[in-house]
């Protein structure tokens, strides 16, 4: 593109007079290749007679509604009322809801028979593939299966219904 400095030397020169048009900020680069990007969209429709100077005013531009940008932002979450701002922490209920649903799953594991708890434990505890655990058992895979499905099964009912009977 005509007026695009052809050398590195020329680009130096370019990106010291962004940076000083920006009053040294650290994002000069980023704005001098933004500012380009803005002068050949703007060249398609009309005439640029110094591209230089309107990759620098661009540039200073950008420059200056980033920093407005950026004290608005500031401006808005100083400001913002307080009853607006959510409360990221638990509120009471959930807490003693999440611990007795907590209870209430490790019931529902000490309730299973001791090999299909060992067999739930060794897959959601310990990590370990199903495979893994028929050789450690000696059983087989299927088997490891069904004694998965009904501790998940036994475990889901015993939290929804609250008691033991489900198994």
């Amino acid at each position: 593109m005509a007026g695009l400095p052809r050398t590195l030397d020329e680009w130096r020169a370019l990106l010291g007079r962004v940076s000083r048009a920006t009053r040294r900020s650290p994002d000069a680069e980023d704005m001098l290749q933004a500012a380009i990007v803005r002068m050949q969209e703007y060249s398609r429709h009309h005439v640029i007679d110094n591209p230089t100077a309107f990759i620098v005013r661009t540039a200073r531009n950008l420059s200056i509604d980033a920093s407005r940008h950026s004290r608005f932002l500031s401006d808005v979450v100083i400001d913002a009322p307080t009853d607006l701002v959510a409360d990221r922490s638990a509120i009471q209920d959930e807490i003693i809801e999440t611990r007795g649903r907590l209870d209430r799953v490790r019931a529902a594991i000490g309730s299973l028979p001791p090999r299909t708890r060992s067999i739930f434990l060794q897959h959601r505890i310990e990590g370990m593939k199903y495979r893994e655990i028929a050789a450690d058992c000696g059983i087989t895979v299927s088997a490891v299966e069904k004694h998965i499905a009904k501790a998940v099964a036994h475990i889901t009912a015993f939290d929804e219904d609250g008691d033991d009977d489900a198994y």
